[in-house]
């Protein structure tokens, strides 16, 4: 399984790569925020191909992180889509003259490396899978129920932000209110 799960470092590193070639001529990183959860699909189908176990369990795991991949990615690129850069990285930048090169390390290399650790659990579920269990079906619901709340939460606070008697406040109410970071 560890060599499987060692597979997917190279074209994480490699598309965090590419990314970064695109973000340092438009000298702004916001890209790697809808890179993020792509990093993880970009894992899973290649512990699923190497792994070759396409079981129901494998499968349901694999669509159900390419359905919670593809639409953060999507609701990240969209609002990020002709912005300043994230003030975080712009302080990065203004703080070091060097950010734009060094930004392949640490910002898109240590982002992929970091998906790629976190990513182990998904290599066992889908290198090994096991039979289709009820708790599967548990596992799933929550998974959706996950999916749905973020999904409502981030329309919420899109047309909070949209309304321009709420520049400048925080969104305290709806399900944005139980988390101000639910991705």
């Amino acid at each position: 399984m560890i060599t499987i799960w060692s597979y997917a470092l190279p074209p994480l590193l490699l598309i965090g790569a590419f990314a970064w070639m695109r973000a340092a001529r438009l000298r702004n990183v916001n890209i790697v925020d809808s890179l993020w959860s792509l990093f993880f699909l970009i894992a899973s189908a290649v512990y699923l191909a190497a792994g070759g176990q396409f079981t129901t369990s494998s499968l349901l795991l694999f669509v159900l992180v390419a359905l919670w991949a593809l639409r953060l990615s999507l609701h990240l690129a969209v609002r990020n889509a002709g912005k300043a850069e994230d003030r975080r990285y712009a302080a990065m930048r203004s703080a070091n003259p060097k950010f734009n090169g060094q930004s392949l390390f640490t910002v898109f290399g240590l982002q992929a490396v970091l998906a790629w650790l976190i990513s182990l659990p998904l290599a066992a579920a889908l290198i090994e899978p096991v039979p289709l269990q009820t708790l599967h079906l548990v596992g799933t619901t929550v998974i959706l129920v996950g999916f749905l709340f973020e999904s409502v939460a981030d329309l919420q606070l899109v047309r909070f932000k949209a309304d321009p008697h709420n520049k400048g406040r925080v969104l305290d109410r709806g399900l944005w209110r139980y988390s101000r970071h639910p991705n």
